[in-house]
């Protein structure tokens, strides 16, 4: 084997050996300082990179100087080389080149949606703003985020990402074999949500979420399947509950619990009431073990060190269980202690399922915040229910950022931060959206199915300014000089809050007084979950 010294030599000829034009320009490195210079500066400037490749490589990491912009005969800079395959999709400018879906020829400014769903060549053409798209492109991303590709012409300014698809988190699977998995967002995997994180998790049939607690507050829903939840207070007030999909249990932080899934596994959303919350820094009674010294475990339980000589090695985080034993009654009986089980009004759990949904024409709500579950003393939630065709009406929050939720179906929304920022996004189900505090946005059905979303704030009350309603209750005299809009709309404004308005499956409709198209009137749905 040849030593280093030996080949020095030779990959210094090597490099001398190349005309000037071929060698790299001399990058500076240096030393930074931090108080007072302890050495001389460090220059390595004129040290080559020629590093050795592997047996068999040939040719040279650097191009030749003929590459240069100005260097007269150059290689045409549209040649694509072998490392990158030739798009082979058209890519002129034309528009005509392209098929364009229905809309996509309008003007910007009306932001008609755009369906690319089964366009094969979507392209970030909208009216006469934008171009082609000749690639290298994700085309999936595209045709579901068709207002980020071709964006409306009413988005402006500096808007943050306010998009995360729980399908690109890593879920953790649990300890035992195909016991479940949980995956999270929180300020990591979007940023701008620095007030509420969120949890997706699964338990498969009978397996157990290890008895643990938090420093934040959990608040979760109950996506589907059934569950087995108990905890107990500070006062040794205990709690237990059988809950299934449409139900909510809200846990306030430090208070311990246990969540078991029922027969058919169950998986449930939490939220969490801090931004940068991470699923993996739980509190594990595992862990509350295993960091403990034996003979102090002993002390406090008041045994002999031998009973902890089968504890488990590492955390159990989700394993399996056996079948939930007894009625419901039955296993509270049986963990009631001296101080008797929690006083009904602080409830660790709320039946959302069983409460009937406010109805309005496009779709229904229901809300639920400390008016109805005490216990959960700052988290309020509208759970919406959007027709197709019809919206969320343009609305914002006094006093809480929104933490959204898209339970089923699609749709989009414009976030308005003033003076004069929007940018419009599209979600479908698994998606999580967050809209800063007072900032306006509306959230539109642009697909074929019932729209279902959760609006979770961090509030002790469910508050909202309708848009439309404001203007209603404004001096009409002042509207119409603002707006310039002809008092006979104006006289049309409501004076109630709508919460949603109906609206057309076609989405290139533009006239929406409700004598004029034909689903003004749709049928009202009583589904919410």
């Amino acid at each position: 084997m040849k030593l280093f010294s030996d080949i020095l030599p030779v990959l210094l000829t090597s490099y001398l050996a190349l005309p000037i034009s071929a060698r790299p320009a001399p990058i500076q490195y240096k030393r930074q300082i931090v108080g007072e210079p302890v050495g001389p500066e460090i220059d390595n400037s004129n040290l080559p990179y020629q590093a050795v490749g592997p047996v068999g490589a040939s040719g040279n990491v650097y191009g030749s100087s003929s590459l240069l912009g100005n260097a007269g005969d150059s290689a045409s800079a549209t040649n694509v080389g072998p490392d990158v395959p030739a798009n082979t999709k058209p890519v002129s400018q034309q528009v005509g080149d392209y098929e364009l879906v229905p809309g996509q020829d309008q003007e910007a400014d009306l932001g008609l949606y755009l369906d690319f769903s089964n366009d094969p060549n979507p392209q970030a053409i909208r009216g006469q703003n934008g171009g082609t798209d000749p690639g290298p492109r994700n085309e999936a991303i595209q045709r579901q985020n068709p207002d980020l590709l071709a964006r409306p012409g009413t988005d402006s300014g500096d808007i943050a990402n306010a998009k995360w698809p729980m399908g690109l988190s890593s879920a953790r699977s649990g300890t035992g074999k195909n016991s479940g998995w949980a995956r999270q967002q929180n300020s990591d995997e979007l940023p701008i949500a620095t007030a509420m994180a969120g949890v997706d998790m699964r338990l498969s049939p009978n397996a157990y979420r290890e008895l643990h607690w938090h420093s934040a507050n959990e608040w979760s829903y109950i996506m589907s399947g059934s569950v087995r939840i108990s905890a107990m207070n500070q006062n040794g007030e205990t709690f237990l509950d059988d809950l299934h999909a449409g139900d909510l249990w809200f846990f306030p932080a430090g208070v311990p619990h246990s969540i078991q899934a029922g027969p058919d596994g169950v998986e449930f959303l939490l939220v969490f009431n801090q931004g940068d919350f991470s699923e993996d820094a739980t509190d594990l009674v595992t862990e509350l073990f295993l960091r403990n010294p034996m003979q102090i475990l002993a002390k406090n339980f008041q045994t002999d060190v031998s009973t902890f000589s089968d504890l488990p090695k590492d955390q159990r985080y989700i394993f399996n269980g056996s079948p939930i034993e007894g009625t419901t009654e039955e296993a509270r009986a049986s963990i009631n202690g001296p101080t008797g089980p929690l006083p009904a009004d602080q409830s660790y759990s709320y039946h959302l399922s069983a409460q009937k949904p406010y109805t309005v024409p496009g779709g229904s709500v229901k809300i639920v915040d400390p008016t109805t579950f005490p216990i959960a003393n700052n988290f309020s939630v509208g759970l919406f229910t959007i027709e197709p065709g019809a919206m969320r009406e343009i609305h914002w929050h006094l006093t809480s950022d929104e933490w959204n939720f898209f339970l089923a179906g699609q749709g989009r929304v414009t976030i308005f931060s003033g003076p004069d920022a929007s940018r419009t996004f599209d979600y479908q189900a698994g998606d999580v959206g967050y809209i800063p505090v007072v900032s306006s946005h509306y959230v539109e059905n642009t697909g074929s199915e019932p729209l279902v979303y959760m609006e979770v704030l961090q509030s002790p009350r469910y508050t909202d300014i309708s848009a439309a309603q404001w203007l209603g209750l404004t001096p009409s005299k002042v509207v119409r000089e603002t707006l310039n809009l002809p008092q006979s709309f104006i006289d049309t404004l409501p004076k109630t809050k709508q919460y949603i308005v109906p609206g057309d499956t076609n989405h290139t409709a533009t006239n929406f007084t409700r004598s004029s198209y034909p689903n003004a009137a749709l049928n009202v749905s009583s589904r919410s979950s």
